[in-house]
């Protein structure tokens, strides 16, 4: 049963290669992605996509926050001026 006491999430484990702040949260929360993925109404593949970094849709990162009760800045970052991509 997942964790329902707000953990704080170490900025050390999201700072780790290879790991997405995404799964650092669900994981500091005490879900599985399965639990998650009952919570939030999305398939067990749409999350692993997301924590893998191959999808970023807005609307299914706002459901993930919303059922890890977390506000959605920590799951939608938006890149500020100066880290935005430039066009070359």
């Amino acid at each position: 049963m997942p964790n329902t006491v707000r953990n704080p999430v170490s900025n050390d484990m999201i700072a780790a290669t290879g790991y997405s702040a995404l799964k650092a949260i669900r994981e500091t929360r005490g879900y599985t992605i399965e639990e998650l993925s009952l919570t939030c109404g999305l398939a067990v593949g749409e999350i692993i996509d997301i924590e893998d970094g191959k999808d970023a849709d807005p609307a299914k990162l706002r459901r993930i926050a919303s059922a890890l009760q977390v506000p959605e800045e920590e799951l939608i970052r938006v890149p500020t001026e100066e880290n935005r991509p430039t066009q070359q």
